[in-house]
């Protein structure tokens, strides 16, 4: 039978992973094996500078959480795993993950996880890898907002241009 003292923490372990499972936006499970010391803390300075917060689990313990939190991972949670988090853009855990393992052959593979309460296999997390981010997402939507305006203000200037009886400014190299 296990100590007492030790069953508390490992409990206590529990209830923390499972809240953070709870709470975040985007989990995604991850086997790190064959990534040195040097990628680690590539990958981890990344994932530091989008948000996300990554930490290896005892399998054990996560599948409890996770159980806990409402889902399944019994059949992912095995081997080396990693797990990233956010409860911010839900995209970019699986985007650094897959950014990395394109730069890093062969050391990294996203084994499943959760995105906004939907769970999704390593195929549909992969995909997010070629997605852009949110901020990129945004400023493009923006781009296109403004085009028309753009385009609009330069005809309203040639049209002031040609009734003022002054031809249009032309660029001279």
């Amino acid at each position: 039978m296990p100590n007492a003292k030790v069953l508390e923490s490992k409990k206590a372990v529990v209830e923390a992973l499972s809240a953070k499972m709870k709470e975040a936006t985007s989990v995604v499970f991850v086997d790190y094996k064959g990534i040195n010391v040097a990628q680690d803390t590539e990958l981890r300075k990344q994932f530091r500078e989008a948000g996300v917060e990554y930490s290896v689990v005892k399998n054990t313990l996560t599948n409890f959480a996770a159980k806990d939190a409402g889902y399944d991972f019994a059949e992912i949670l095995n081997g080396t795993t990693a797990m990233a988090s956010t409860t911010g853009d839900p995209i970019a855990p699986a985007r650094i993950v897959c950014e990395f393992a394109k730069k890093n052959k062969n050391t990294l593979s996203i084994k499943g996880g959760v995105v906004e309460g939907s769970v999704l296999t390593a195929d549909q997390l992969n995909g997010f890898g070629e997605l852009p981010s949110k901020n990129a997402l945004v400023a493009s939507v923006l781009g296109t907002f403004l085009a028309p305006i753009s385009s609009l203000a330069f005809v309203l200037d040639q049209i002031r241009e040609q009734k003022e009886g002054g031809a249009p400014a032309t660029a001279e190299a």
